[in-house]
């Protein structure tokens, strides 16, 4: 029998917290589950297969839409922490009682939290192309992401190949090649999220990210041993908020890729999926 992949594994459903959350699960059983967590107004068919399919020849691969997104039911909350708790909620429907995380943008701040929320459930974590509360202008958009999500365009592909990729030829074509990836699931993909979920997730990431008093210090918290990884010209969620948090863990380790913006994993998929395979099996990945 063909095992599951990205294309194929079926939409599943577990209820938890008030919500019927919509989940896919592929890939090599037995070990620790690696639970996969998407950016601002994301759903599991916004992953890349290339990284998805390549790190579940190692493990299992969890992919989920937290509450009120997409095909999961519920509201969006307007905060990180609940946001957090939803997906622990998940997590634990699941009868799991050890995981690691993958967050990427929005989904790191999810990540960050549930890491420091739930230190029995989270075993090890992979923050991509995301910042600490306060970080570097994660107050509101940046700049360059104010203009390039204002701006209008001739094919919805062309603003995509703005958000996640900078500007060179090189990381135009890599791009377009993860836009065919992106498509590659035909039945059974995700709707996407309607018009209630970019404010509420808007209202959430600025909270998470106005100034405060001593804003780095939650991440003393954060013992599980992680690997922060982002583009060097990251202008959705500046890069240097990638340092901030790797000098701010406990125990952390960052990776930045060249010619990279947003989406650095979907750039580099290979590299990525080798990087990540080595931080979660390195000395048994026991810690």
């Amino acid at each position: 029998m063909t095992q599951p992949t990205h294309q194929t594994a079926p939409t599943q459903y577990v209820d938890a917290n008030g919500v019927r959350f919509a989940y896919r699960r592929f890939g090599k059983t037995g070990g620790v589950p690696l639970v996969f967590n998407i950016h601002f107004t994301g759903t599991m068919d916004h992953w890349d297969p290339a990284v998805t399919d390549g790190l579940a020849k190692d493990r299992e691969v969890i992919l989920f839409n937290n509450a009120g997104i997409s095909s999961s039911s519920g509201d969006v909350p307007e905060s990180i922490e609940e946001m957090a708790a939803n997906a622990a909620a998940f997590i634990k429907a699941l009868g799991l009682t050890r995981v690691d995380v993958l967050g990427y943008s929005m989904g790191g701040l999810i990540a960050q939290t549930l890491a420091i929320v739930e230190p029995k459930l989270v075993r090890r974590v992979i923050l991509v192309g995301t910042g600490p509360r306060s970080g570097e202008a994660m107050d509101s958009l940046t700049p360059e992401a104010q203009e390039i999500f204002g701006s209008t365009y001739a094919e919805p592909d062309h603003l995509w190949l703005r958000v996640h990729f900078s500007p060179s030829d090189a990381a135009q074509a890599a791009g377009r090649q993860f836009l065919q990836r992106f498509r590659l699931r035909t039945e059974g993909r995700d709707p996407e999220a309607n018009e209630k979920v970019a404010p509420a997730q808007l209202a959430a990431l600025a909270r998470w990210g106005a100034p405060r008093e001593n804003p780095f210090d939650y991440l003393q918290d954060l013992k599980q041993p992680t690997l922060v990884v982002n583009g060097d010209h990251d202008v959705i969620i500046y890069s240097i908020n990638s340092w901030i948090l790797q000098q701010n863990l406990p125990n952390a380790q960052l990776i930045i890729y060249p010619d990279a913006n947003h989406g650095s994993l979907f750039q580099y998929p290979e590299r990525f999926v080798a990087h990540v395979t080595q931080f979660l099996t390195e000395n048994n990945a026991s810690a």
